[in-house]
């Protein structure tokens, strides 16, 4: 979509009106901007001013609304990242925010030291969406807490410490959120966990050349038992996986993969952990859960980010056995604050109501369709890949090397005529493609045009 440059003040409808008229493309960095950041590099760490996922100019975001975010200078923009996949159900949702209202104007916060019915009824509809016996859950403020609490719960249970993760999958910012990651850009702060082991991740599109699918999987399964034999004692704590690896650039596990690995985890007395911080909450277009898809019953979940649209609460859940292991004294200062879970309950009530993983699934073809066309001819796409709505663009060079330079020029374009995007992957070449559930037919379809326009760019 090419974005009007608006006068500041304007009612919403002015901004609809201006649309009809001849486009332009928008006014990507003004002198709102550049006040804002220097005032920002003044008292921000500076790594927070060195990520660019939504191009090469800084986005200061004034407002939102829905599908949309408008930035300080005026420029409208439709959302196809919703805050890293954390905006499920649109921006400012109207019903949820009041939720949130309602909450805050009756008890704000009072820590889990007391009994809070809004973390026991938040609670209770967890219990009721997720698969199995899962119906215990941690609450805390981020996905890397809920990782964090996921390993501690396994280790307590199991009585050991070795853990198995992917490589190229993401975990979060927490030393043992870190150490869980493998990937060396978000690894940081010098000490790690040893006890966490690394395995090949099934990246069918990375597998080596002239192996079949078949074969790499079946050494992407074998690596799991080499490394359990090899690199630990035998027995694990546990093994965590995302079903769709989301910073690693939107790769989906093989169909059998989970299945065939869990025998191998059971085995050696670990816990399935599955990390649905990204994936979750209908997402996928599969149900409220992404791991349906692949037909195993994880022992323990964590999620975050589209839980409560934006609000920060992460979830630990998993059997009342398991979490009876966790027997000394704890707490989270913020997890399970009644406004989070308020605002989480009337989140995941509102993808219910409103039919949002149908929606995904419908959605999601039609994203998927617009971008095999789009594609389809073009060298420098290595593939189209992803789940409902969570779908992704690998660019690659002419050798098939990551292509991370066309990567950002594209999302940079699409910016450029108001589609914001993000960026991942391993090489920073993967382009994550992921709107809010509440995405229309014909958002798509713009979304698409301007999508085609910046790939005739860049291409």
């Amino acid at each position: 979509m090419v974005v009007e440059h608006e006068a500041r003040g304007k009612a919403h409808t002015m901004i609809d009106e201006a649309l009809t008229v001849e486009r332009t493309q928008v006014q990507t960095r003004g002198e709102r901007t550049r006040a804002l950041r220097a005032r920002q590099d003044a008292v921000v760490y500076p790594a927070v001013g060195r990520l660019q996922l939504y191009g090469d100019e800084p986005l200061a975001v004034d407002r939102a609304s829905g599908m949309y975010l408008y930035d300080v200078e005026g420029n409208r923009y439709l959302d196809f990242f919703g805050g890293i996949l954390t905006v499920s159900v649109g921006h400012c949702n109207e019903e949820v925010t009041e939720a949130t209202i309602r909450q805050l104007k009756r008890a704000q916060h009072t820590s889990t030291l007391f009994v809070n019915e809004a973390m026991v009824a938040f609670a209770e509809k967890m219990r009721d969406v997720t698969p199995g016996d899962l119906s215990v859950s941690f609450f805390t403020s981020s996905g890397s807490e809920a990782n964090e609490t996921a390993i501690m719960t396994a280790r307590m249970y199991t009585g050991r410490t070795d853990v198995i993760a992917l490589r190229h999958g993401y975990s979060g910012r927490t030393q043992t959120a870190m150490s869980l990651t493998g990937q060396a850009p978000w690894r940081s702060g010098l000490v790690y966990d040893g006890y966490i082991k690394h395995v090949r991740n099934p990246n069918m599109f990375r597998r080596p050349a002239g192996m079949s699918e078949d074969a790499y999987l079946n050494l992407c399964v074998s690596e799991v038992e080499d490394v359990i034999s090899s690199s630990t004692e035998g027995r694990i704590a546990a093994f965590i996986a995302e079903p769709i690896q989301g910073v690693g650039g939107f790769v989906v596990a093989p169909q059998d993969y989970f299945r065939r690995v869990k025998p191998i985890v059971e085995e050696a007395g670990g816990l399935l952990i599955i990390d649905e911080v990204q994936t979750g909450w209908g997402r996928t277009g599969v149900g409220m859960c992404a791991i349906g898809h692949w037909g195993v019953q994880p022992d323990v979940m964590t999620f975050a980010k589209g839980v409560a649209n934006g609000y920060p609460v992460g979830v630990t859940i998993t059997t009342p056995e398991i979490a009876a292991a966790v027997d000394h004294l704890t707490l989270a200062t913020f997890g399970g604050n009644p406004v989070a879970m308020a605002t989480a309950l009337a989140t995941v009530e509102y993808i219910e109501r409103h039919g949002l993983v149908r929606n995904a699934a419908e959605r999601g073809r039609q994203l998927r369709a617009h971008l095999e066309r789009l594609c389809s001819q073009r060298a420098c796409v290595g593939e189209v890949r992803g789940m409902g709505l969570m779908q992704a663009i690998e660019f690659v060079a002419d050798d098939g090397r990551p292509d991370a330079a066309r990567a950002g020029a594209f999302v940079s374009a699409a910016r450029r005529h108001g589609l914001i995007l993000g960026k991942g992957g391993m090489g920073g070449n993967v382009i994550r493609i992921a709107p809010p559930l509440i995405v229309t037919a014909e958002q798509i379809e713009e979304a698409a045009r301007v999508m085609g326009l910046a790939l005739q760019e860049v291409a």
